[in-house]
């Protein structure tokens, strides 16, 4: 071998070495942005959702009193007490988080009463759980542990802990993904109030102001819009908060039904560009109620399946899905841009 061909085998090898080392830096460089969905490409497009755009669930009215007649041991019948079918919904379902829209456990929510419903079922995602109180478990009579140890929710606020807020508020707030997520008392006397003077409402203002620039998701259990006869305009001032600074969704539960509503102003008027979409879905399992009178900007409702509203929080925007339990079919979906 000639001393030419001596050296022209290191520098073979160190080319190889060197354009390893490149491929491997490139792909280090765009390895965060290929995971997080983020990276873009010169001369591609795409509609794909971002690999790290979370997905929840949510539903309220969900565990039957452990003595209820159509409880059976947390198997249910066909028309109550479906609280185990639709958590099976959410078991392993790859949620980053469990929104219970308030009424989580009837009667009234005592503690004994969630050991043995509650927990069984919703409580095997309780980890990853952000429960709204309901009016529900304020009750001191009724159902099992309704007495007077059960006042001021004082079980719902032992089950959940630190995840439900202060005992005496209920309200707190999150961040996930590119969202701000609020969880409101709509007990508005249990809450200290719902109005202008109140400490939820001072609350609330602030917490807006601290998080301008995100996508915004607020749920408590009673709707200020309904269909279902169970509306009520005490967290009216509530909603003109979250539409002063153009919050996307609230969520509700209290009738047990499933209604979507168009945006709306607070006052219940049209507004496709600022409005708020209203998801009532009071269909966790506990039992169905009635279609009354159909509100104002209701566009889809069911009164006889029980499930999960699925939602897909992407950066700018945000896609549902009404994921009805084992056998039935009604379903909803859609998109829709953030404000």
């Amino acid at each position: 071998m000639d001393t030419k061909q001596k050296f022209a085998l290191p520098v073979k090898r160190l080319a190889s070495v060197l354009f390893a080392v490149f491929i491997v830096a490139t792909l280090l460089w765009l390895l965060p942005g290929l995971l997080a969905g983020t990276l873009n490409l010169p001369g591609v497009s795409s509609t794909v959702s971002a690999a790290g755009d979370p997905v929840i669930a949510a539903a309220g009215d969900i565990a039957c009193d452990p003595d209820d007649a159509a409880f059976h041991g947390g198997a249910g019948s066909s028309t109550a007490c479906q609280d185990l079918s639709t958590s099976n919904l959410l078991v392993n379902g790859g949620f980053a988080a469990v929104l219970a829209l308030g009424d989580t456990q009837y009667y009234c929510g005592g503690y004994q009463a969630f050991l043995q419903s509650y927990a069984p079922s919703w409580g095997r995602v309780k980890s990853i759980t952000h429960p709204a109180v309901g009016d529900h478990e304020y009750f001191t009579s009724g159902g099992t542990g309704c007495n007077s140890s059960n006042a001021g929710a004082a079980g719902y606020f032992k089950y959940f802990g630190s995840a439900a807020g202060k005992s005496g508020q209920g309200y707190y707030s999150f961040n996930l993904g590119a969202w701000h997520l609020i969880a409101l008392n709509s007990s508005c006397s249990e809450a200290g109030g719902c109005n202008s003077s109140s400490a939820q409402y001072k609350w609330l203002q602030s917490d807006l102001a601290a998080h301008p620039n995100k996508c915004t998701l607020a749920y408590n259990h009673i709707p200020l819009f309904s269909s279902g006869g169970r509306a009520n305009s005490s967290t009216r001032p509530l909603w003109q908060l979250l539409y002063n600074a153009h919050a996307d969704l609230v969520l509700n539960g209290h009738d047990h039904i499933y209604e979507r509503f168009a945006p709306q102003t607070p006052t219940g008027t049209s507004d496709p560009t600022n409005g708020i979409r209203e998801f009532i879905v009071g269909t966790g399992g506990a039992d169905h109620t009635s279609i009354t009178t159909v509100a104002a900007n209701s566009q889809v409702r069911n009164a006889a399946t029980f499930g999960i509203l699925k939602l897909t929080l992407h950066a700018t925007s945000y896609s549902w899905q009404f994921v009805p339990q084992p056998g039935k079919t009604f379903t909803d979906s859609g998109s829709q841009a953030c404000h």
